[in-house]
């Protein structure tokens, strides 16, 4: 799918937080979105996935050149993994397992899928445990997990690895490298850590004062 925002507008409070905000993202691989707090970077990632109206502006999907109606079907094509995950309470696996659960899988696909995810992701040993006694950085790798089960066609995260640990922000990297190197979905992700941006990213774009600014290939 080919993702168009064009001349985006939002207002909380009578204050602009995106201003004519306009970007293509037209080919497969990390979008990395920078720029300091309270530029709008999580409010663009908000109304891209469809989770947040815009107050003018549009935002269309495309896919063969023709457009995609903004409708529950497309919804699930694109998920958007937040910098804090909420947590079932119940096991890792059934966290995993709930997304597909309400789209109606059977039962073997279920497992089948979660058990790969959660491989992937490398938290197949605590599939039984439960989900909230994992660690910070366990747990934004579970919220990755749910999002990548459902196989999304657009993957948005939003500071995937703010405030977690070493370990779990070297382990979030190598998912999307591996995500990038697969051609699994097409990533755009925000962070303020300009390192993980070369490592990590093929396309930098940077907003300021509500818009984006510039494009740089990393």
């Amino acid at each position: 799918m080919k993702l168009i925002a064009s001349h985006i507008t939002k207002s909380y409070d009578n204050k602009k937080i995106l201003n004519d905000c306009s970007c293509v993202f037209d080919k497969p691989g990390t979008y990395v979105l920078m720029g300091p707090n309270g530029c709008g970077k999580s409010t663009f990632l908000r109304i891209c996935a469809l989770l947040e109206q815009q107050d003018s502006g549009e935002i269309d999907y495309l896919g063969d050149d023709t457009a995609l109606a903004q409708d529950i079907a497309l919804k699930r094509r694109i998920t958007l993994v937040l910098p804090r995950t909420g947590v079932f309470n119940t096991t890792v696996f059934q966290n995993v397992a709930y997304g597909l659960r309400i789209r109606g899988l059977e039962r073997s696909v279920i497992r089948k899928k979660v058990d790969a995810t959660l491989d992937f992701v490398g938290l197949l040993p605590k599939a039984g445990q439960h989900g909230r006694t994992l660690s910070s950085g366990e747990t934004q790798r579970l919220g990755i997990a749910r999002a990548l089960v459902l196989e999304p066609e657009v993957l948005f995260l939003d500071e995937p690895t703010a405030s977690i640990d070493e370990e779990n922000t070297g382990i979030i990297e190598s998912i999307i490298g591996s995500l990038k190197k697969e051609g699994r979905s097409t990533i755009i992700m925000t962070t303020h850590d300009r390192d993980q941006a070369k490592r990590v990213g093929d396309v930098q774009l940077v907003m300021r004062n509500g818009k984006i600014e510039g494009q740089d290939l990393l």
